[in-house]
């Protein structure tokens, strides 16, 4: 099954999405957009930049438990992943960005 972006709309209003894998699993989650234009430019962005393995950085929380967020090539950040359990885990992440990442359908639950 392929991965999809899930476009809502947060409780204050704002618009974001998720980026699932086949199995529904959350692999990247975006910042807060004011409108959908410009979560869908994001979605746009992730596309784009998710094949390239120098647009994410890996870093690890105040615990030590990796995670990593996605870069557009001005070095801004698309999106960040949950925290994992090893850094086996948060590699298999990435490559389920790079894999789900550029062909996901989008899935517009904002409505």
């Amino acid at each position: 099954m392929a991965g999809k972006f899930d476009l809502k709309k947060s409780p204050s209003g704002k618009f974001m999405f998720n980026l699932k894998s086949g199995n529904g699993q959350i692999i990247l989650t975006s910042q807060l957009y004011e409108t959908r234009a410009a979560a869908e430019k994001g979605i746009a962005s992730v596309r784009k930049n998710a094949p390239d393995d120098k647009r994410y950085e890996r870093k690890s929380t105040t615990k030590g438990e990796p995670y990593f967020v996605l870069k557009s090539g001005n070095s801004q950040i698309i999106g960040k992943s949950e925290a994992y359990s090893g850094t086996a885990a948060m590699e298999n992440g990435i490559a389920s960005v790079k894999k789900n990442g550029p062909d996901a359908a989008v899935v517009d639950s904002s409505a």
